[in-house]
């Protein structure tokens, strides 16, 4: 095989592997009932007039499966990291006992048990555009490579192999996420 389609398909098979890691950094976002440190990743909290990762700032702990405790190495971040998690909007009411935050993580309702399985549908079909569109772009630069076309076909049904086996990957990290949003 000419090593110019080789790179592209290279370069194809690492953004749809980059699409398959979003994917899974997005669901570690998606709670399933059980209180994690994962939940508040996307928590930014204005450290000295800068937004910063919560993680930066404070420790972020689970004593057990329905709490979460965050201990901010500064005291008079507190509010903030209050404001902080607020703001992001994750469905946390945080209490303040003066020393740390805690977090009661609610047992999910049927209702938002569906609404975080439509999320994470909506998720992996986010990382299915991010495979096609690499499968697209691999196609263009086929097309516009100096090889015969023969080599085209065969490399254009490479890609597709590749985009197929993507997809089925993402259908599958899927299913395991709803299976696991789902179960009570």
């Amino acid at each position: 095989m000419n090593e110019d389609i080789q790179f592209i398909i290279d370069t194809t098979k690492e953004a749809m592997d980059a699409a398959l890691k979003h994917l899974a950094k997005q669901f570690t976002n998606i709670r399933a009932g059980k209180a994690s440190p994962a939940m508040l990743g996307s928590v930014m909290v204005d450290y000295y007039g800068s937004q910063t990762p919560l993680s930066q700032v404070a420790n972020v702990n689970t004593p057990d499966g329905r709490t979460i405790t965050v201990q901010p190495w500064e005291k008079n971040m507190l509010q903030e990291i209050e404001r902080g998690i607020m703001i992001a909007n994750l469905g946390f009411n945080p209490m303040n006992n003066g020393d740390t935050i805690i977090i009661n993580v609610p047992p999910l309702t049927e209702e938002r048990r569906r609404d975080l399985a439509k999320q994470a549908k909506s998720e992996a079909e986010d990382a299915k555009i991010g495979v096609r569109s690499a499968r697209k772009d691999a196609n263009h630069d086929i097309k516009d490579s100096d090889v015969s076309e023969d080599l085209q076909k065969n490399a254009e049904a490479d890609v597709q192999k590749l985009t197929d086996t993507y997809v089925k990957k993402i259908d599958e990290v899927l299913e395991l996420k709803e299976k696991e949003i789902m179960t009570v």
